[in-house]
């Protein structure tokens, strides 16, 4: 008898990044034959400068795409945010790349944002981060330059990317009430893969009558979607898993 058919999804990963994994695998719990594979490359630090923007040359982020292929991964996710302040256009050339150079079919946390405002309608959004200020202000420039509008913003002014893990929920839940409260938005983005804000999202979901996207949950969505398995098998994890295919 074969074997069942097992969804294997490849996760580009920032080198200092303590959540995204085991949020991806609480995440992943309930699920029939789905399992993350990890791949990472060095980050260390978000902010503008030159040495910061380095860390996501094509380069470094294909060499681990290649090592995660070995695997016969699925989907390979570009699992960060980096687009957010260098420009889409740079997710879509990286997805590309990945495919060209794998055979695998790729998608991005932030790309996956981006299709799910466009097919839910939001057109005004609330931006919850841990980045500096200037990091801020330029994914708020990309967000319009798209056509969406940032309806209120809450930052913590951190460039270590190890230090983002340390915030806690208690802090990240003020974020996204201020935001929820001030704003209005028809959706609030949790926007850094290595914040703990996915186990937050169903509950806060709830109580707020908004919906929340963590860019951990979008990645999973997309890679799901990307190598052909049901995202709503994801149970208890936002309204995300539950309104789209």
């Amino acid at each position: 008898m074969p074997l069942p058919k097992r969804h294997l999804l490849g996760m580009l990963t920032p080198s200092s990044n303590t959540i995204l994994e085991p949020v991806t695998a609480a995440m992943l719990a309930g699920t029939d034959n789905v399992s993350a594979h990890f791949g990472r490359f060095r980050v260390t630090e978000i902010s503008l400068g030159d040495q910061a923007l380095g860390q996501f040359d094509l380069e470094p982020m294909l060499a681990a795409a290649e090592l995660l292929a070995d695997a016969r991964v699925g989907s390979i996710c570009w699992n960060g945010t980096s687009a957010g302040w260098l420009g889409f256009d740079r997710d879509e050339a990286l997805c590309a790349a990945i495919t060209e150079r794998t055979g695998v079919p790729a998608c991005s946390s932030v790309l996956a944002v981006n299709e799910i405002f466009a097919r839910t309608g939001v057109r005004r959004y609330g931006l919850v981060t841990p980045y500096l200020p200037e990091v801020q202000e330029r994914i708020i420039a990309n967000y319009a330059s798209a056509g969406y509008a940032c309806a209120a913003e809450r930052h913590l002014d951190l460039k270590v990317n190890y230090a983002f893990s340390e915030v806690t929920p208690e802090q990240l839940e003020q974020m996204i009430r201020d935001v929820a409260a001030e704003g209005k938005p028809d959706a609030i983005v949790i926007y850094c893969t290595n914040l703990a804000g996915g186990p937050l999202v169903e509950r806060l979901e709830q109580e707020l009558g908004i919906a929340i996207y963590d860019t951990v949950q979008t990645a999973i969505w997309a890679s799901l979607r990307t190598c052909g398995a049901d995202p709503r098998q994801i149970k208890g994890w936002g309204r995300l898993f539950r309104d789209l295919d």
